[in-house]
Parts: structure tokens; C-alpha cells; sequence
């Protein structure tokens, strides 16, 4: 008799059960949010803000509308370098710009960007999403109130443009250069004047002769800022930028009162635009560089192994500096660097010795 009873009542609460899941998963699906992202990057930007659209819209489609999404770019809301305030303050949830812009508040940031003779986009991702580093990115935006995710890459970076030929250090000295994070620390110990300016800034400062030179993303990017009426001399490889990605920095309360199926859109939608970015740009940078030489007159340099090891050795000086600042960007550094000696020197006998005698065969 009790045995039929608990049986009984057993079918009944399993009943129940079943039947507050069925109802929590509409329930769920049902309740909208709303959510404000603000831009580093001006409306329409080729490239970068375009990208940053794109995301926002996607993140939309996805949840079908139940994350609303109003996106600012640059200005519309705050300021581009304001956008790092905006959403640790809670007033916005959400921004997209690449995270070495906040390296005044922390030198760890830098990390989650790119570094001086740091990551590929190819390995910094791996190591962000499977060796450790978005933990670190965690415990480094953590301390501000945010959370962040990768949204966007760019791969390896030109050097800049140049209003001059450089051919070796000393025709580094009294350079005034717009190139932010420690890649900016490296030319500044190489005698540069450095200044970091919003993007949306630079053609005019390059045109007025306010700066002598800058950096910026590759040919796709770079073509439809049109350095090339300023600037002739476009060198290559850039040291400051060897890959690396973009943030999606979110106001770390407000994601964590978020439901798991609200985070998963977001973080789906982020990871592929991470790679779209990266994908766009390695299908354009070619073809944009051709016209750019061809059409324009650009003359594209490489550095100089004498410049270059210069920047090795001012580089070697800036992440020493770093490592002083304090125990966790010194963990951060620790951590980077032990990835990219991993990871980059798998890459060193399987795609870079591939792509290597791959060029070589076919005369590319």
C-alpha cells in the first residue's frame, strides 16, 4: 500500500517536472532584453566598422529579436576612447574595440589585442580560446566590471605609412607616429613621437602634416582611408600587430544576470564574426594592395633587418617594463609568452614552412 503511494506520488512530480521544463524553455525564449553597443569606430567604417554592424545585427537575427540591440558608433553615444567608461559604468552593455586602447588603465590589456612580436591571429585565438588566455582575459577585465570576448581580427598588420623612406633607426628619431598600445612604447624608445588617435581621426592629422606617419590595419582597411594621398611609403611586416583580435568588452553584471541561452547567442555570434573579419580581410588584402601600387603610386618597403632588430631589442625593453607594473601583468606576459613559443613554433615547421616552400615552388 505505501509502496503504491510513493509511486504514485514519484509519477506525479515527475509529471511536474516534466512539464516546468517544457514551460521554462518558452518562458525563457520569450523574455527580451535590450542592449546598447557603443563603437571605437566611426558609422560605415570600411573594415572594422563595418564589422562591428554587422556583429550587432547578427546578434539580433539570431536571438530572433529577443536581445534588442542599438548600436552607437563612434560619437553617436560617447566618444571612441570613452567607450571603455561607458560600459564599466553600466550606462551601455556592451562595446566593440580592440582592447590595448585601455592599456593606460592596465598594460594587460594590450595582451588581449596584440603585442610587439607577439601571436598570429591563427595562434592568439588558440590561445584565447583553448590554452588559457581567456581566463586571463577574464581576471584581467574582471578587476574593471567587464567581461570580454574575441569579435574580430585583422591578421598580421603592415608596418604603416611613412612620409619618408626608413632605413635604419636614427630615421625613427623625432617621428611623430600615430601607433597605439606597446607598439607604440617600442617606437617611442626608438626616438618616435607617438600618439594614439580614434581612426576616424587620422587621415586628417596625416594630411595636415600633424603626424609624420601611422599604422592602421592592411590594404583592404587602409585603401578607403586613402593614406595614399599623404603617405607614399607603405612598409611591411608590422612588428606591433603580428595578429591577434578585437573585444566585445561587456558590462560584467549585467552578462552575468544574463540566461545561459542569451550568453550562447552572444558568444556564437562574437566567434563568428571573429573569423569573418579575419577571413574578409585575407580575401581582400591583395587585390586592395595591387591597387594601391598600381593605381596610386604607393611604394611598398620592407624593413630592414637593421630596423628591425631594432625593434626587437626596444621590444624586449617594453615588456620588461610591463612585467614590473604589477603581479598579474607580469602572470599575463608569463603566460603569452610560453603560448607563443608552444604554439608558434608548431607553426614554424607546419603552415609557415608549408606557405614557405609552397611560394617558393610557384614563384609567388
Amino acid at each position: 500500500m505505501e509502496r503504491r503511494k510513493f509511486l504514485k506520488n514519484a509519477g506525479l512530480v515527475a509529471t511536474a517536472g516534466a512539464a516546468a521544463t517544457t514551460l521554462a524553455a518558452p518562458a525563457i525564449a520569450q523574455e527580451g532584453i535590450e542592449m546598447n553597443i557603443v563603437s571605437t569606430w566611426p558609422r560605415d567604417f570600411p573594415g572594422l566598422g563595418l564589422s562591428a554592424q554587422r556583429l550587432a545585427a547578427r546578434i539580433e537575427q539570431i536571438s530572433e529579436g529577443k536581445i534588442k540591440v542599438n548600436y552607437f558608433a563612434a560619437g553617436e553615444r560617447v566618444g571612441a576612447f570613452d567607450s571603455f567608461d561607458e560600459v564599466a559604468s553600466g550606462n551601455s552593455q556592451a562595446y566593440i574595440a580592440a582592447d590595448y586602447y585601455w592599456r593606460g588603465k592596465h598594460p594587460g590589456f594590450a595582451y588581449f589585442t596584440a603585442v610587439p612580436f607577439g601571436m598570429t591571429t591563427l595562434e592568439w585565438t588558440a590561445w584565447i580560446k583553448y590554452a588559457g588566455g581567456q581566463a586571463l582575459w577574464d581576471k584581467m577585465s574582471g578587476e574593471f566590471g567587464l567581461k570580454a570576448l574575441a569579435c574580430g581580427a585583422t591578421g598580421t598588420q603592415m608596418g604603416g605609412w611613412f612620409n619618408k623612406e626608413i632605413e635604419s633607426a636614427d630615421d625613427l628619431k623625432g617621428l611623430k607616429m600615430r601607433i597605439p598600445g606597446l607598439g607604440g612604447d617600442v617606437m617611442a624608445k626608438l626616438g618616435a613621437s607617438t600618439v594614439s588617435l580614434p581612426g576616424g581621426q587620422i587621415y586628417e592629422n596625416l594630411v595636415s602634416g600633424a603626424i609624420d606617419a601611422t599604422e592602421w590595419v592592411g590594404p583592404y582597411n587602409d585603401y578607403f582611408m586613402k593614406f595614399y594621398e599623404a603617405a607614399k611609403y607603405y612598409y611591411y611586416p608590422g612588428m606591433h600587430e603580428p595578429g591577434g583580435g578585437l573585444a566585445f568588452g561587456m558590462n560584467a553584471s549585467w552578462w552575468g544576470g544574463l540566461t545561459e541561452w542569451q550568453q550562447a547567442v552572444i558568444e556564437s555570434c562574437c566567434y563568428e564574426e571573429h573569423a569573418n573579419q579575419y577571413e574578409e580581410a585575407q580575401a581582400n588584402n591583395g587585390a586592395y594592395l595591387d591597387r594601391m601600387v598600381n593605381e596610386h603610386g604607393v611604394v611598398l618597403k620592407e624593413f630592414n633587418d637593421e630596423v628591425y632588430e631594432s625593434f626587437a631589442e626596444a621590444a624586449e625593453e617594453v615588456f620588461e617594463e610591463t612585467r614590473d607594473h604589477s603581479a598579474l601583468a607580469a602572470e599575463i606576459d608569463t603566460a603569452f609568452q610560453k603560448s607563443l613559443r608552444e604554439i608558434g613554433g608548431y607553426q614554424k615547421i607546419a603552415e609557415i614552412a608549408y606557405s614557405v616552400r609552397r611560394n617558393n615552388a610557384l614563384g609567388i
